[in-house]
């Protein structure tokens, strides 16, 4: 029992102190280190707070930069999207004046070929290259040539307009593009650490294999402003070039209308002369015949005076030829007869100049129906230049498209 009631082992009082002081200043240590944490983490909040507001002031001038480069660089593709489709407009009209200029080509053209044709209608000496046909041949071949020029420049417009309107793709893709940059830009610029539905997300760091460069991104538009640039300076310098080939085409075109219309005024007038002129010969001619024919009747009624004579004579020496014996003298009668006989028939016989008057006259005659044919000749020439080719070039009008 004494056992039982025995105290156990107890501590000496000064191990009670020691252990009481050894709390004590692990507590106070404990507490000292735990308020070095505290201000350390304070600190540290302090300079996260600053970092990250730092950070994210960066961030919004960054954003806020790009959001001005982006504005800028859209401004600049609409400026040259503006100026493109200014140009393309420009262009589709230079476009329909090469097409009128090339349809207005095609009645002046139809009218030399027509009045070449209507020229092969002459006939004879008329039938001839002269100037008329040498100019209306060179008619011709100027509105061929125009034609063809203005076929190849319109084919050369049509090629810039394809050009223009990709160009104008490409500024309104990228334009596109731009517009949707710039609002999740603006979008990104609104954000604010109180926006609602800000949320965490963690595929964001993610880096995509389609992500360009800054310098790629650049150099991108860059390249669709020089693009559009240059189909703008295409279309610039090929209006020049269109406003040259019309006005240089219409002058060609209408000198050398003016030249087959003057060639033709001069051939006509020239005709004109050369019919005024076998006139002329025709009526000489017809007065000559005329003469000539009173010629012949005169020529006939001579010959017919003669006989009368002739027979009373030759009677008379067939009568005395029947004197009988001695009485069939040579007297100065029967001498004087046969003097009248002879007279007579040579002056019968130098009538010859009847058969050539008959000749002269036949002769006449054939050089009457040669001028007559002749002048035929001119009026149906007079008839194809004056009026068929002359009043159908009259609806030539040579304009400037």
């Amino acid at each position: 029992m004494a056992r039982l009631w025995q105290d156990p082992c107890k501590l000496h009082p000064s191990e009670w102190h020691t252990a009481n002081n050894m709390q004590r200043a692990c507590t106070e240590s404990q507490k000292a280190r735990s308020e070095c944490m505290i201000a350390e983490s304070w600190r540290l909040v302090d300079e996260i707070e600053k970092t990250t507001q730092k950070t994210q002031s960066d961030v919004n001038k960054k954003l806020e930069q790009r959001r001005e480069e982006i504005k800028f660089w859209k401004q600049e593709l609409d400026n040259k999207l503006e100026q493109i489709v200014h140009e393309t407009e420009t262009l589709l009209t230079f476009k329909n004046r090469l097409e009128r200029a090339l349809e207005g080509c095609k009645e002046p053209l139809a009218v030399a070929q027509k009045c070449l044709l209507y020229r092969q209608r002459r006939v004879g000496i008329d039938l001839v290259h002269d100037e008329v046909e040498q100019e209306l041949v060179k008619e011709a071949e100027v509105l061929q040539g125009v034609i063809d020029l203005l076929g190849r420049t319109l084919e050369q417009t049509n090629e810039q307009i394809r050009r223009n309107r990709s160009a104008k793709y490409i500024l309104d893709m990228d334009l596109k593009d731009k517009f949707t940059a710039l609002s999740i830009d603006d979008y990104c610029a609104s954000l604010t650490n109180d926006t609602p539905y800000i949320i965490y997300a963690d595929n964001a760091m993610k880096l995509e294999e389609t992500f360009v460069s800054p310098e790629d991104w650049l150099d991108f538009s860059n390249i669709n402003v020089e693009k559009a640039d240059k189909q703008r300076n295409n279309s610039l310098a090929l209006k020049s070039l269109i406003e040259g080939i019309l006005s240089q085409t219409a002058n060609d075109m209408r000198k050398q209308c003016e030249m087959v219309n003057t060639a033709f005024r001069n051939r006509v007038r020239e005709v004109k002369d050369a019919k005024h002129k076998l006139e002329t010969l025709l009526a000489m001619v017809m007065d000559e015949t005329a003469s000539q024919e009173k010629n012949i009747a005169a020529l006939k009624k001579a010959i017919a005076d003669t006989e009368g004579p002739v027979k009373v004579a030759q009677t008379r020496l067939e009568a005395r030829s029947h004197r009988p014996n001695v009485e069939l003298c040579y007297d100065i009668v029967h001498s004087s007869l046969m003097s009248e006989v002879q007279e007579i028939t040579k002056n019968i016989q130098r009538q010859d100049a009847l058969a050539q008057a008959q000749t002269e006259l036949k002769g006449l005659s054939r050089r009457q129906l040669s001028l007559e044919e002749e002048i035929k000749v001119k009026e149906n020439t007079l008839y194809i230049d004056e009026v068929l080719c002359m009043q159908m070039r009259e609806s030539v009008c040579i304009n400037n498209y």
